[in-house]
């Protein structure tokens, strides 16, 4: 039942660029890409709203939850990454 990060299409939809969007929401690019690829435990609510600011959009559009299958079918097609903790 993971929590899976939509930010990339988000930010490719929007047409900015990490370096681009690290910048105006106040993060570092390595932060960015963490949240980027999901590789993180938590984001701030501040995070998460300069996220929606920036890039106009909801929470909900930036984070899903998949079922099991849902999940298994895209990593099977590459869109959904592996954690490595």
């Amino acid at each position: 039942m993971p929590i899976v990060m939509r930010l990339d299409y988000i930010m490719v939809e929007k047409g900015i660029t990490s370096v681009e969007l690290a910048k105006r929401i106040g993060i570092s690019p390595v932060n960015l890409s963490r949240i980027k690829t999901g590789k993180i435990r938590g984001i701030r609510f501040s995070t998460l709203e300069a996220l929606c600011q920036v890039l106009d959009c909801k929470p909900g559009d930036l984070i899903d939850y998949v079922t099991p299958e849902e999940a298994e079918r895209e990593r099977s097609i590459g869109r959904i990454r592996e954690r490595n903790y």
